[in-house]
């Protein structure tokens, strides 16, 4: 088998609905990789098929019941049913997605040109044949089918349809039936042979109708792998072709696996950083936790303080009310002594007048 090239091809980015969601688009290319359209000359079908690295990333075949869709000015969309998927393509610019609608319709076409040729050629193969091999019609009442062996037993051929020539005529019927009764039963023993050939062959056409659509199931079945093989083929022919992008793809690979080396040590670096200062703000934070600590001791003291304080106070306001008091008394205690030393002053001077008369 000689090599399938592609009959165009174009750069895109590939994507396929998420298959739980059905609204998210998942990413099935790290990077822009060839999508091209191939044509099977054996299958007489059109296929996109994408690869990246070894995996074929799209294999969808292109039907007349599909349609692609621009949902923007750089992507677009067709729903594959035989995938059970929905595959997307974005683009670098509008004219790429525009040459690649294009094409999709152009081949559409003509896979639904090429659709409609076989299902004609599949009917005219696989259909009963309603005409007899003489070119008279023929039915299952009136099976035009090989010679039978006469009812006599004999070796002589009596066919189904007998020519109108060697069929005497009406008056000829009537003078032999009439002379000869073993004629008759000869004839009718004829109908009950024909008759009994015919049972025959309509059970013989029901079976070879069943046969039909048992070699139909075989036949899809054939199709389906022999389609199945085609496509694993396509897949290594179009991994042959594609040498060349896989080997430039492997180097743009290499280079982004360098690059993401380099981050990764910057990275690294970065990290270690990182560390150092967490370790510090470990050493802070202890220190904050201590200082923390301390704080809430102070401010216990501070509040046993305050207590003590205020309890201080308290007693001092009533050692004041106390003394106050005891002021209170004691001035009062002076001016009852007041008041009786003055009764004392009085009471002495009346005795001292009183002790001057007596003498």
């Amino acid at each position: 088998m000689g090599r399938r090239q592609p009959i165009y091809s174009t750069r895109a980015h590939v994507f396929q609905i998420d298959p739980n969601t059905k609204k998210n688009w998942l990413p099935t290319s790290k990077h822009a990789v060839t999508v091209s359209y191939f044509y099977d000359s054996t299958r007489n079908v059109y296929r996109i098929i994408s690869l990246d690295g070894t995996k074929a990333i799209i294999n969808s075949t292109i039907s007349p019941n599909m349609t692609f869709t621009k949902t923007s000015q750089k992507f677009g969309q067709w729903a594959d049913s035989r995938a059970n998927t929905v595959y997307g393509l974005g683009f670098s610019t509008e004219h790429h997605l525009a040459k690649f609608a294009e094409k999709f319709a152009e081949y559409k076409e003509a896979a639904r040109l090429a659709k409609e040729k076989s299902q004609e050629k599949m009917e005219m193969a696989t259909s009963p044949s309603q005409e007899s091999p003489g070119g008279e019609l023929s039915s299952p009442l009136t099976p035009v089918t090989p010679p039978m062996e006469n009812i006599n037993g004999t070796d002589e051929i009596c066919d189904a349809t007998p020519n109108s020539d060697t069929l005497p005529g009406p008056a000829q019927n009537a003078l032999a039936f009439a002379h000869s009764p073993a004629m008759t039963k000869h004839w009718e023993a004829e109908l009950e042979a024909l008759k009994g050939n015919n049972a025959k062959l309509t059970a013989a056409l029901l079976e070879s109708t069943a046969n039909v659509k048992q070699w139909k199931q075989q036949l899809a079945a054939y199709q389906e792998e022999a389609e199945r093989l085609h496509k694993r083929v396509t897949e290594l022919e179009c991994q042959s072709n594609q040498s060349p992008v896989i080997k430039s793809q492997k180097t743009e690979l290499n280079q982004t696996i360098e690059e993401l080396e380099n981050t990764l040590r910057d990275k690294e670096e970065e990290m270690e950083k990182l560390k150092e200062e967490l370790e510090n703000m470990n050493d802070l934070m202890e220190q904050k936790d201590t200082l923390t600590q301390k704080l809430e001791e102070t401010e216990l003291r501070s509040r046993v303080l305050e207590e003590q304080l205020a309890g201080a106070e308290q007693r001092l306001e009533e050692n004041q009310e106390e003394q106050e008091n005891f002021r209170k008394s004691l001035r009062t205690l002076l001016e009852l002594l007041d008041g009786k030393i003055f009764e004392l002053t009085e009471l002495r001077d009346t005795l001292a007048r009183l002790i001057e008369e007596a003498s």
